[in-house]
Protein backbone atom coordinates (compact mmCIF):
# COMPACT_ATOMS: atom_id res chain seq x y z
CA UNK A 1 0.00 0.00 0.00
CA UNK A 2 1.34 3.26 -0.83
CA UNK A 3 1.39 6.10 1.35
CA UNK A 4 -1.91 8.39 1.78
CA UNK A 5 -1.24 12.03 1.48
CA UNK A 6 -2.88 14.49 4.28
CA UNK A 7 -4.15 17.89 2.58
CA UNK A 8 -1.94 20.33 4.46
CA UNK A 9 -3.82 23.29 6.61
CA UNK A 10 -4.24 26.88 6.10
CA UNK A 11 -1.40 29.63 7.36
CA UNK A 12 -3.49 30.50 10.09
CA UNK A 13 -4.46 26.90 11.13
CA UNK A 14 -0.45 26.21 10.98
CA UNK A 15 0.15 29.52 13.29
CA UNK A 16 -1.75 27.67 16.04
CA UNK A 17 -0.43 24.93 16.05
CA UNK A 18 3.25 26.02 16.28
CA UNK A 19 1.75 28.49 19.14
CA UNK A 20 0.29 25.19 20.84
CA UNK A 21 4.14 23.81 20.81
CA UNK A 22 5.93 27.16 22.02
CA UNK A 23 2.98 27.15 25.12
CA UNK A 24 3.93 23.32 26.10
CA UNK A 25 5.50 21.82 29.21
CA UNK A 26 7.55 18.85 29.61
CA UNK A 27 8.53 16.81 32.27
CA UNK A 28 12.26 16.80 33.36
CA UNK A 29 13.68 13.55 34.62
CA UNK A 30 17.21 11.45 35.35
CA UNK A 31 18.13 8.90 33.65
CA UNK A 32 15.81 6.43 36.01
CA UNK A 33 12.63 8.83 34.95
CA UNK A 34 12.55 10.37 38.19
CA UNK A 35 11.20 14.19 37.78
CA UNK A 36 13.08 16.99 37.77
CA UNK A 37 11.05 19.83 37.25
CA UNK A 38 9.64 21.08 34.14
CA UNK A 39 10.44 23.23 31.24
CA UNK A 40 9.21 24.75 27.81
CA UNK A 41 9.38 21.75 24.61
CA UNK A 42 11.00 24.18 22.79
CA UNK A 43 13.42 24.91 25.57
CA UNK A 44 14.23 21.37 26.29
CA UNK A 45 14.56 20.11 22.62
CA UNK A 46 16.90 23.15 22.21
CA UNK A 47 18.65 22.89 25.36
CA UNK A 48 19.40 18.96 25.17
CA UNK A 49 17.43 18.24 28.73
CA UNK A 50 16.51 14.86 29.36
CA UNK A 51 12.40 14.48 29.57
CA UNK A 52 9.69 12.47 29.81
CA UNK A 53 8.35 11.01 26.76
CA UNK A 54 6.43 8.47 24.98
CA UNK A 55 6.22 6.39 21.38
CA UNK A 56 3.28 4.44 19.87
CA UNK A 57 3.34 1.63 17.93
CA UNK A 58 -0.30 0.54 16.39
CA UNK A 59 -0.60 -2.29 14.72
CA UNK A 60 -3.16 -3.64 12.68
CA UNK A 61 -4.25 -7.73 12.20
CA UNK A 62 -1.82 -8.10 9.45
CA UNK A 63 0.88 -7.00 11.99
CA UNK A 64 1.51 -4.14 9.74
CA UNK A 65 3.24 -1.10 11.51
CA UNK A 66 0.76 1.90 11.20
CA UNK A 67 3.80 5.00 10.11
CA UNK A 68 3.36 8.65 9.50
CA UNK A 69 5.43 11.33 8.11
CA UNK A 70 5.71 13.98 9.93
CA UNK A 71 4.00 17.15 9.10
CA UNK A 72 6.17 19.58 6.45
CA UNK A 73 5.52 22.11 9.28
CA UNK A 74 6.73 20.42 12.25
CA UNK A 75 9.38 22.06 14.06
CA UNK A 76 12.21 19.38 14.20
CA UNK A 77 12.68 15.91 12.13
CA UNK A 78 9.75 17.96 9.59
CA UNK A 79 8.61 15.28 6.50
CA UNK A 80 10.58 11.92 8.30
CA UNK A 81 8.93 9.17 8.79
CA UNK A 82 8.37 7.74 11.70
CA UNK A 83 6.35 5.74 14.29
CA UNK A 84 2.86 5.68 14.58
CA UNK A 85 2.63 8.60 17.35
CA UNK A 86 5.47 10.58 19.79
CA UNK A 87 4.70 12.88 22.24
CA UNK A 88 5.33 14.04 25.73
CA UNK A 89 2.75 13.94 29.09
CA UNK A 90 2.35 17.19 30.75
CA UNK A 91 3.07 18.20 33.99
CA UNK A 92 0.98 15.76 36.34
CA UNK A 93 -0.53 13.96 33.36
CA UNK A 94 0.32 9.98 33.73
CA UNK A 95 2.39 8.74 30.68
CA UNK A 96 0.07 6.52 29.76
CA UNK A 97 -2.80 8.60 29.56
CA UNK A 98 -0.88 11.47 27.46
CA UNK A 99 -0.49 8.54 25.06
CA UNK A 100 -4.07 7.88 24.88
CA UNK A 101 -4.48 11.70 24.31
CA UNK A 102 -1.60 12.28 21.75
CA UNK A 103 -2.55 9.17 19.48
CA UNK A 104 -6.26 10.78 19.50
CA UNK A 105 -4.93 13.88 18.74
CA UNK A 106 -2.43 13.02 15.96
CA UNK A 107 -4.26 10.22 14.36
CA UNK A 108 -7.91 10.54 15.47
CA UNK A 109 -7.81 7.07 17.22
CA UNK A 110 -8.58 5.44 20.17
CA UNK A 111 -6.82 2.14 21.33
CA UNK A 112 -5.88 0.61 24.14
CA UNK A 113 -1.88 0.87 24.73
CA UNK A 114 0.05 -1.62 26.78
CA UNK A 115 3.79 -0.49 27.36
CA UNK A 116 6.57 -2.50 26.50
CA UNK A 117 9.30 -0.99 27.17
CA UNK A 118 11.71 2.33 27.98
CA UNK A 119 14.63 3.91 26.68
CA UNK A 120 16.99 6.96 27.00
CA UNK A 121 18.30 8.90 24.02
CA UNK A 122 19.47 11.49 22.01
CA UNK A 123 19.47 12.77 18.84
CA UNK A 124 20.13 16.10 17.38
CA UNK A 125 18.39 17.43 13.85
CA UNK A 126 21.03 18.72 11.68
CA UNK A 127 18.03 20.99 9.69
CA UNK A 128 16.17 22.82 12.91
CA UNK A 129 19.28 22.50 15.39
CA UNK A 130 17.04 21.14 17.97
CA UNK A 131 17.94 18.16 20.29
CA UNK A 132 15.95 14.90 21.45
CA UNK A 133 17.19 13.47 24.92
CA UNK A 134 14.75 11.81 26.15
CA UNK A 135 13.44 9.09 28.68
CA UNK A 136 10.96 7.37 26.10
CA UNK A 137 8.27 4.80 27.32
CA UNK A 138 6.91 2.36 24.58
CA UNK A 139 3.67 1.53 24.10
CA UNK A 140 1.76 -0.74 21.67
CA UNK A 141 -1.87 -0.73 20.30
CA UNK A 142 -4.21 -2.75 17.29
CA UNK A 143 -6.61 -0.97 15.31
CA UNK A 144 -8.83 -1.82 12.44
CA UNK A 145 -9.67 0.65 9.97
CA UNK A 146 -8.44 4.21 8.20
CA UNK A 147 -7.07 6.76 11.16
CA UNK A 148 -8.11 10.65 10.87
CA UNK A 149 -5.10 12.19 10.67
CA UNK A 150 -4.53 15.92 12.09
CA UNK A 151 -2.87 17.69 8.96
CA UNK A 152 -0.74 20.17 11.40
CA UNK A 153 0.94 16.89 12.89
CA UNK A 154 1.12 14.13 10.15
CA UNK A 155 1.54 14.92 6.55
CA UNK A 156 0.98 11.32 5.17
CA UNK A 157 0.65 7.99 7.24
CA UNK A 158 0.69 4.18 5.59
CA UNK A 159 0.41 0.54 7.01
CA UNK A 160 4.30 -1.45 6.41
CA UNK A 161 5.12 -4.75 7.08
CA UNK A 162 8.31 -5.46 9.53
CA UNK A 163 10.61 -6.60 7.09
CA UNK A 164 10.00 -4.20 4.82
CA UNK A 165 10.67 -1.05 7.67
CA UNK A 166 13.89 -2.59 8.06
CA UNK A 167 14.83 -2.75 4.52
CA UNK A 168 13.79 0.33 3.72
CA UNK A 169 15.73 1.98 6.93
CA UNK A 170 18.58 -0.21 5.53
CA UNK A 171 18.35 1.67 2.20
CA UNK A 172 17.61 5.07 3.19
CA UNK A 173 17.98 5.91 7.27
CA UNK A 174 17.70 9.91 6.66
CA UNK A 175 14.08 9.32 5.35
CA UNK A 176 12.97 8.23 8.92
CA UNK A 177 13.54 9.79 12.53
CA UNK A 178 16.21 8.60 14.85
CA UNK A 179 14.37 7.10 17.30
CA UNK A 180 11.90 5.43 14.85
CA UNK A 181 15.21 3.58 13.34
CA UNK A 182 16.23 3.12 17.57
CA UNK A 183 12.92 1.37 18.23
CA UNK A 184 13.06 -0.73 14.93
CA UNK A 185 16.75 -2.43 15.94
CA UNK A 186 15.54 -2.73 19.69
CA UNK A 187 12.11 -4.40 19.26
CA UNK A 188 12.00 -6.01 16.21
CA UNK A 189 15.83 -7.45 15.22
CA UNK A 190 16.75 -8.98 12.35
Amino acid sequence: MSARIVPPLAAEALERAAQRDACEQVILVDDRDRTLGCAGKIDAHRDGQLHRAFSILVFDAADRLLLQRRADAKYHFATRWSNTCCGHPRPDEPTTQAAGRRLKEEFGIRVPLVERTQLVYRAEDQASGLIEHEYLHVFFGVYAGDPRPDPSEIGAWRWMSVPAIHRALARRPEWFTPWFGLLMKRLFPR
